[in-house]
């Protein structure tokens, strides 16, 4: 495992947002399931992003890790990320989930991000892992989007349960990105002072 796959805030809960950043090896044609009636999108080769969460319904569990793990797969008996062994030290050692064999679900494609992790030429090789109970993907998103080193493929791509944002971004500088949010998480995540 290289700590150059992920880049972790917080420690003590297992629910949380996350970003996924995907390399894409070379250009495809991809439906992203009805979005935009099922139109056919060109994904070209280069760096993207995803902005995802997973925060459970209650203290018990782990939706974080379980979450990231599905990201990580693929549908069927195709071939999982290559992060996805990784991930599953991490979550063990770190206290993501319980421990014990973590065996492979059967993945059915649901979210936009979904159709495309499925394809091999689409890779996630960092992850971002944000332990807070805060929903912060719509903050997140705001960050992100205006941006000039991010170009959404589609305005509202990959935000199925969110409105006015958009989760699926392609990066021209991936470099800069992890360092505005380097910066910028740590304030999205410190508890509010006390107002008297």
């Amino acid at each position: 495992m290289s700590k150059e796959q992920f880049t972790i805030f917080g420690t003590k809960y297992r629910m949380g947002s996350y970003i996924l950043l995907i390399r894409v090896s070379r250009p495809f044609e991809l439906v992203f399931g009805k979005f935009q009636q099922g139109k056919l999108f060109t994904i070209p080769e280069g760096d993207y992003l995803y902005i995802g969460s997973a925060l459970g319904g209650g203290k018990r569990g782990a939706p974080l890790g379980r979450r990231l793990l599905r990201h990580a797969s693929r549908s069927g008996s195709q071939t999982p990320h290559a992060i996805r062994s990784a991930m599953i030290t991490l979550f063990q050692t770190e206290d993501f989930m319980e421990t014990g064999p973590i065996e492979p679900s059967g993945k059915k494609l649901r979210w936009h991000i979904d159709y495309l992790l499925e394809h091999q030429e689409a890779e996630i090789d960092h992850i971002i892992i944000i332990r807070n109970p805060l929903r912060l993907e719509q903050k997140l998103s705001e960050l992100l989007e205006p941006l000039p080193e991010t170009v959404p493929i589609a305005r509202g791509l990959g935000a199925q349960d969110s409105r006015n944002s958009t989760h699926l971004l392609r990066l021209t500088s991936r470099t800069t990105i992890l360092e505005v949010l380097r910066n910028a998480i740590p304030s999205m995540t410190a508890p509010c002072p006390l107002k008297s």
